[in-house]
């Protein structure tokens, strides 16, 4: 390449942090399984141990309640099947299982999955154009029948609109339900504290906020029973079984600790850059227009629309001009198809068709933001063309 990246999808991953690839490479040489009673063994075992009390520390939650994971997509299904059918025993197999309409396929797909074998009848929460949770439709659905779960993300992973979880939290409270959130894209970005927060389990990623890809973790309180997905040596409460990887959560733990102490400062720089790069793109291109909550919404996340473009024709002539962003979550990217969280809050197809994702992260420059909007212009008038 003749020029630098200028890299914007900080939000399907972003760089690791200097202090995770040291944490991880420290120990990538080192021999010992950390189930294992020898001094190998113990020296893995206080590497992940010391590991589960940096986060822990770093979240507000006890060492105890941390579940190592291989990432976001294990924890969210381990702790939507997995607390789901402990408690079909006592609510029976067809209990309600409530989630949004906007979240992320890691919490879509088990739940689909689980209504197919008849496991769950499950009921998703509409949102507002602003990618709101609809609070008045939560209370109706737990006041009609036991519920198993509610899982509500706390950040959208597309247009960055921050849930109510507090108020999910204390509708839940009132009928004993626990309560789930896909934290993957909130940690490190905004405040989150487990305690303080009420809800029972919380999903988060190393991969999202500097560390590695590979391991994240499942934080769920000890009150609450949760059915491993996975059986075999009984690693990590019983409920996740498998060989701990410690290096990996070694370098998770670092970026953790690291992505939560700076988590004002950064919001602060890299949400005025996101500011100035809507500001000066809707200038560009007047019938631009920003998705999702205006204010209470992730630092990093500028979703725009752009009327009369195909998103994936805007994607791929930015990336011609080394510019790097999405149309919306990686792992739907590729795929034919608008967006679904688009849709539910309210676009039409082509309106869901035609949206970019720029996010930002700890790499995040003035220059990047500078790219941007010296590219948008011709790059819009280039994709209209070739949607005519």
């Amino acid at each position: 390449m003749t020029s630098p990246t200028v890299y914007l999808d900080h939000a399907a991953t972003t760089p690791m942090v200097p202090a995770a690839v040291e944490a991880m490479t420290a120990h990538l040489l080192d021999v010992g399984n950390p189930s294992s009673l020898h001094a190998s063994g113990r020296h893995a075992r206080r590497v992940v141990e010391e590991s589960r009390e940096q986060i822990a520390q770093a979240l507000n939650c006890r060492p105890g309640e941390v579940v190592f994971t291989s990432g976001g997509t294990e924890a969210d299904n381990l702790a939507v099947k997995g607390i789901h059918w402990a408690r079909a025993g006592e609510l029976g197999p067809g209990a309600r299982l409530i989630t949004s309409a906007v979240e992320h396929h890691a919490v879509l797909d088990p739940v689909h999955w689980l209504q197919d074998s008849d496991e769950a009848e499950v009921r998703l929460l509409a949102v507002d154009p602003s990618c709101r949770i609809d609070l008045d439709q939560l209370r109706t659905l737990v006041a009609e029948r036991p519920v198993s779960l509610i899982s509500v993300m706390w950040a959208n992973n597309e247009v960055g609109t921050l849930q109510p979880i507090e108020e999910v939290v204390a509708i839940a409270a009132e009928h004993g339900i626990p309560v789930h959130t896909d934290a993957v894209q909130a940690v490190g970005h905004v405040p989150v504290d487990f305690a303080a927060s009420g809800v029972d389990a919380l999903t988060l990623t190393g991969h999202k906020l500097g560390g590695p890809y590979g391991v994240g973790a499942l934080v769920v309180r000890r009150e609450i029973a949760v059915s491993p997905l996975v059986h075999g040596g009984g690693q990590e409460r019983d409920i996740r079984s498998g060989t701990l990887d410690t290096p990996a959560i070694a370098g998770f733990a670092a970026a953790v600790e690291l992505a939560v102490k700076h988590q004002a400062e950064s919001a602060a720089r890299i949400g005025a850059l996101r500011d100035d790069l809507v500001k000066r793109v809707i200038e560009v291109v007047p019938e631009a227009h920003l998705h999702g909550d205006p204010v209470r919404r992730l630092p990093g996340n500028a979703h725009l629309g752009f009327p009369g473009c195909e998103g994936d024709s805007l994607l791929m002539l930015l990336d011609a001009r080394g510019i790097e962003c999405s149309t919306g979550s990686a792992c739907s990217a590729g795929v034919p198809q608008p967006s679904h969280v688009l849709l539910a809050m309210g676009c039409d197809e082509d309106q869901a068709r035609h949206s970019l994702r720029f996010s930002l992260g700890h790499t995040t420059t003035q220059a990047d933001v500078d790219a941007v909007v010296e590219a948008i212009g011709p790059v819009v008038e280039r994709a209209r063309a070739a949607k005519l």
